[in-house]
């Protein structure tokens, strides 16, 4: 039987539970003995809040910087078999059963897909990398979720419908990889991706240090753009950090900051402004509303 035998780190680890009676909260606050507490996952994980753990600098997230919160996460039908949400959906656990370990390439799809502007969202490392394979990317609605029979392969950039980052330092597109920055082994390392689909572009952070374009071209796929990670190895867990979005020019920014500074509930065809740019606040009011009033869980 062929295993993806890369060797691990070690740690002091318990197998996560196979079924999830035991709420998140509960199970990491759990006592474990030479174990290092884990990060409470059904709380958010907001950018200079207490549960923040990560000592970086900032980067905007604010409407008056040109950027707001968005609250996708993890998509339960669009995964592999072999992964696992938590009941947040910002964290996913691949290959976690205790007895068949990880038996080929997992991986799982956001459930926002990007067409136009600029996003950016991190994903952490709650543990080493290790193995043949731990990436984060993005790419299409064909792009694979799941390669078994102990195939273990870099499953973001297999062929042309993804894009993706290995922890060994390789970016991957069309089953080609190059050089592209360091390798990370690290637990909590964090990966930051930022996608502009004004220039095209697809560019990494290592803990919020830019590394630099690592494709182009991403502005001509012509189909909405989905956040991925993957992994070959047995019991990986990664969890959803910052996620935003950059409006797309200053009036939409002018826009957002005239709603935000109206009450609740406050009619827009009501304020002494002129009928067009009444008529494109309200438009614009709903997709406003959505990211006011969605808290990220």
């Amino acid at each position: 039987m062929k295993l993806d035998t890369q060797p691990k780190i070690k740690t002091n680890r318990v197998h996560r539970p196979r079924s999830w009676n035991i709420p998140y909260r509960q199970y990491h606050s759990l006592p474990k003995k030479n174990h290092e507490s884990r990060v409470l996952l059904d709380t958010p994980f907001h950018l200079g809040s207490q549960t923040t753990r990560l000592k970086m600098p900032s980067l905007p997230l604010s409407s008056s910087s040109g950027y707001m919160e968005e609250c996708w996460e993890w998509d339960i039908n669009a995964k592999s078999p072999a992964a696992v949400l938590s009941p947040c959906r910002q964290a996913v656990y691949f290959h976690i059963d205790p007895v068949r370990e990880s038996e080929g390439t997992a991986g799982v799809r956001g459930t926002k897909g990007f067409t136009h502007g600029e996003h950016y969202w991190e994903v952490e490392f709650l543990e080493p990398p290790y193995g043949t394979s731990v990436m984060v990317g993005l790419g299409t609605k064909r792009a694979q979720l799941h390669v078994g029979d102990y195939q273990f392969i870099n499953l973001l950039g297999v062929d042309d419908e993804s894009w993706g980052l290995s922890y060994r330092g390789l970016v991957w597109h069309n089953g080609r990889s190059r050089k592209y920055t360091e390798p990370f082994y690290e637990k909590r390392t964090v990966i930051g991706v930022r996608l502009d689909l004004h220039a095209g572009t697809l560019s990494f952070y290592r803990n919020r240090i830019n590394l630099g374009v690592a494709f182009t071209g991403l502005d001509k796929v012509g189909v909405p753009l989905y956040p991925l990670v993957s992994s070959t190895a047995a019991e990986t867990e990664l969890l959803l950090g910052m996620r935003s979005w950059g409006f797309t020019s200053l009036q939409e920014r002018c826009l957002c900051t005239v709603l935000q500074h109206l009450e609740e509930g406050a009619p827009v065809d009501t304020l002494p402004l002129p009928q067009a740019i009444r008529g494109q606040l309200q438009a614009y009011k709903t997709v406003f509303q959505m990211h006011r009033e969605k808290k990220c869980r």
